[in-house]
């Protein structure tokens, strides 16, 4: 392949660089992602034009990274990353080049780039590609290689090595013999932990978004880097869970790595709840003796992990505060992973799904149950079988749910046909008093949906502040 296919937008966005007198190349991902025949809607250009260039051959240019080089034009609809050829000096803080020297051609400005598979450029005239380190083979061969000198790279960001894991995993590329040592020595390792929380949280969410984030992870492990950062996740090898009874196949830690690979790929909340959703097992294992049935006067040892439900939601909460993860992303995280031990069963009573329901929350309640497939996916890298009876008995407990929640029942405080007003009209005051009684309401039209009427409510309201 000696060019890619460049955009109308990109087109017309060269001739406006030309009639100016400069040169354009579309570089990085979106160069990358076309030779693999991706589809690359993010695009990142490059140019002999200075920012103040931009500004003035442009109608509309934010100066997002001006700094670096770098302004954001508005074209098209689209908003186009520019930024002038460049030599970055020195990186004292990880992450930013001490001083930015503008460079003299694209070649320059490709061989600061972190790995070669990123450092292609493609004309924005007519798509002909340059490739100064051979990306394109690399490409070919699935291989993330670093630019030059791979210690050297690494040590001018400490981003870059997780950058090369998440790359890995979401390409299924592997990742050159030299450039993954190099992660591993100690100066590589102290300049990967001076990076922010909020970078290494931003890899993160990439990963999980990837077709199988385990892959990731145990290179984040043999690395250190899960040691860095999540250290309570990595206490969970060599927990074992296998037993006679054959629940289990992996320890605590692979469980939960492939429970995140069975998670759904778009649904980031799901993902984290199962990467955490079993950590507190380390903390709630016991192990007993039991007779075994299958030869009598023989003992085996069975695992338990009671409660670790609990002891795993209240670990993952303070991890995903610290990771700087949105609050209502943790409370969602943690109530998927509270709640995840449900057991259902046909001989449920209608009272019995309406009160799931109420615990689980009607918005969570999917959620929930891809947390329980991506559970049971974990046990073995398998999923559910297909016609099986857990599958049926899922499908089961869906089919309940609708056919309550088509019933129309009191599912919430709101759904009651009295409010607080209602209760002070009758003499009730105002205060906790209010609130209890509505919570007795509810629990009382729980139980017995036929009680939702007004004057039935009002009565037994009266009844309970008298009492």
């Amino acid at each position: 392949m000696k060019s890619i296919k460049i955009p109308y937008e990109l087109k017309k966005m060269n001739d406006i660089f030309e009639s100016n007198g400069f040169e354009a190349f579309l570089v990085g991902g979106a160069v990358r992602d076309m030779i693999l025949g991706k589809n690359a809607s993010d695009w990142d250009i490059a140019t002999n034009a200075q920012p103040n260039d931009v500004q003035r051959i442009f109608r509309k240019v934010i100066p997002t990274g001006i700094a670096h080089g770098t302004v954001t034009v508005h074209l098209y609809g689209k908003q186009i990353e520019v930024t002038t050829y460049r030599s970055d000096h020195g990186y004292s803080d990880g992450r930013h080049p001490d001083s930015v020297t503008f460079a003299a051609s694209i070649q320059d400005d490709l061989s600061r780039r972190d790995f070669t598979m990123n450092a292609i450029a493609a004309s924005l005239r007519d798509g002909k590609i340059i490739d100064p380190f051979d990306g394109k083979g690399d490409i070919k061969n699935k291989t993330i290689r670093t630019v030059g000198n791979a210690k050297d790279r690494f040590l001018e960001d400490g981003l870059r090595p997780i950058r090369a894991l998440r790359f890995s995993a979401q390409l299924d590329f592997q990742i050159e013999d030299e450039t993954y040592a190099a992660i591993k020595m100690q100066d590589v390792q102290e300049k990967i932990k001076s990076i922010s929380i909020e970078r290494f949280r931003d890899e993160l969410e990439k990963i999980l978004r990837s077709k199988e984030p385990s892959t990731a992870f145990r290179n984040m492990e043999e690395t250190g880097i899960l040691g860095i950062f999540i250290p309570e996740l990595l206490a969970c090898r060599g927990c074992q869970q296998a037993d006679i009874r054959g629940f289990h196949e992996f320890d605590v830690l692979d469980h939960n790595f492939y429970a995140c690979d069975g998670a759904p790929r778009d649904n980031l909340i799901v993902r984290l709840a199962a990467l955490f959703h079993d950590i507190g097992k380390k903390d709630a294992r016991t192990v007993e003796m039991y007779e075994n049935p299958k030869n009598s006067g023989n003992f085996v040892e069975i695992v338990h992990f009671h409660k670790h439900e609990i002891y795993s939601a209240e670990q993952a909460g303070p991890i995903l505060f610290r990771l700087k993860f949105p609050n209502a992303t943790i409370n969602k995280v943690v109530h998927l992973i509270k709640n995840h031990m449900f057991f259902f069963n046909s001989e449920w009573s209608d009272a019995a799904v309406r009160r799931f329901i109420v615990r689980i929350g009607r918005d969570n309640i999917r959620d929930l149950i891809d947390l329980w497939e991506a559970d049971m996916y974990g046990m073995h890298k398998m999923p559910v079988i297909h016609g099986s009876a857990t599958e049926r008995n899922i499908i089961f407990l869906q089919e309940r749910i609708k056919e309550v929640e088509s019933k129309n029942s009191a599912l919430s405080l709101k759904d009651l046909k009295v409010n607080g007003n209602d209760l002070m009209k009758i003499g009730i005051p105002a205060g906790k008093k209010i609130g209890f009684i509505l919570n007795e309401l509810f629990q009382c039209v729980l139980d017995d949906p036929d009680m939702n009427d007004r004057e039935k409510l009002l009565k037994v309201a009266k009844n309970i502040n008298e009492n």
